[in-house]
């Protein structure tokens, strides 16, 4: 079964409503530029409420070019399960982390991506997920809205366990998951009525897609 994870969520009706729609993961945005940042402490704040639930899910931070030290006192702080790694972290730190860490793999190409896999691999091996294929940074590191590459997308599922994200939304993520086979899927605008705010209907029906 493909897991889910809604991305970017800044509050806790959000996170509730995912939640209940069924949601594997949820993400939390710790790069101050982007529309959906949340501090340290709002995130634990969230993360106590959705631990106090009837529910079990993994929560995730997403980092871009943080130094190791800041990365695990805010893993410590929110209580993270896990650490997307979305800027030019080293496969150095990534090996520091442990099975705790995932690497963005933003490529337009094969061979580029290729090459990224070949740095990491054994900084992500055993590790779940493994990488993050995302479409290339925009305006922000992610969370723009864009399509990935899904052939490349695919070729790096077949190697290692990946989420697919990058413009999916309701509509085309049945045919994304269909084409690249992945792990999982993450969606942050694609499910929103404004940077930061979930769309719960979106959110829902993001979700049926993926696991029915």
């Amino acid at each position: 079964m493909t897991i889910v994870k809604i991305c970017g969520i800044t509050n806790i009706d959000d996170a509730r409503a995912a939640i209940d729609a069924g949601a594997d993961m949820l993400g939390f945005i710790f790069y101050p530029p982007s529309p959906r940042y949340v501090t340290p402490e709002q995130a634990r704040n969230l993360v106590f409420e959705i631990r106090n639930s009837k529910f079990e899910i993994k929560v995730v931070g997403v980092f871009v070019n943080e130094s190791l030290e800041h990365l695990r006192a805010v893993m410590e702080t929110a209580a993270l399960d896990l650490a997307q790694l979305h800027g030019r972290e080293s496969p150095e730190m990534v090996r520091e982390l442990g099975t705790r860490a995932y690497k963005s793999i933003q490529a337009t190409d094969l061979d580029t991506a290729r090459t990224v896999m070949a740095n990491y691999r054994a900084s992500v091996n055993g590790n779940l997920p493994a990488f993050i294929a995302d479409a290339p940074p925009a305006k922000l590191p992610g969370g723009n809205g864009t399509v990935a590459d899904w052939s490349v997308a695919r070729e790096i599922a077949k190697a290692f366990p990946i989420l697919l994200a990058g413009g999916l939304n309701p509509e085309n993520v049945r045919a994304a998951i269909e084409l690249v086979q992945p792990f999982g899927v993450d969606v942050s605008s694609g499910v929103e009525r404004a940077p930061g705010l979930k769309d719960h209907v979106k959110v829902r029906e993001f979700i049926n897609q993926v696991k029915r």
